[in-house]
């Protein structure tokens, strides 16, 4: 003979909806549907010499929600008629205070995360600049910190893998243009 609740959800003998909620007398709560956005941003990495061994790459610095400095590439939101490689100078500039020429792709990262109440998936743009004008500066309201970073202490530096993946090319890159 079949238990009253043979299985974890689904009928008893009798027919009757028996499970995790039903048992309770406690009917399940749809979940919220969350809204899908698309975000596309672009950014990069910027040095100050085209050979790797002297080259120093400018880093950001930003405090997350625990307060811990998260050292990362500088990166934004890209705008209405710019192209991801207008939009990395341009993000790169406002970050670091630093103005570059695009040299080489570094690649795309995408992700998901949630926040006010959206799911989005975010792609990331990533390109090799090389300096050609201005001064590191943290003036940007996002950034806490600024430094210029020897290229072989990047990947220690960085807190994201999937940037420290992208960074990994770059002695390679800097070799084929120069």
């Amino acid at each position: 003979m079949a238990s009253r609740n043979d299985c974890a959800t689904g009928a008893d003998v009798r027919g009757r909806r028996v499970g995790r909620h039903y048992d309770r007398g406690v009917s399940p709560t749809p979940r919220r549907r969350l809204r899908r956005v698309e975000e596309t941003s672009a950014g990069g990495l910027v040095v100050d010499n085209p050979d790797a061994r002297l080259a120093r790459a400018a880093l950001i610095g930003r405090t997350d929600r625990r307060g811990r400095l998260l050292w990362s590439l500088p990166k934004g939101h890209v705008e209405a008629g710019e192209t991801t490689e207008d939009a990395a100078i341009r993000e790169v500039a406002e970050e670091t205070g630093i103005t570059g020429r695009v040299v080489a792709t570094l690649g795309t990262i995408d992700f998901w995360f949630v926040a006010d109440g959206r799911r989005i998936h975010k792609t990331v743009h990533h390109y090799l600049l090389m300096a050609i004008d201005g001064e590191l500066s943290a003036d940007d309201v996002e950034v806490e910190e600024v430094a210029w970073v020897p290229l072989g202490d990047v990947p220690d530096r960085l807190a994201y893998a999937d940037e420290r993946r992208l960074v990994a090319q770059v002695p390679d890159l800097l070799a084929e243009t120069a």
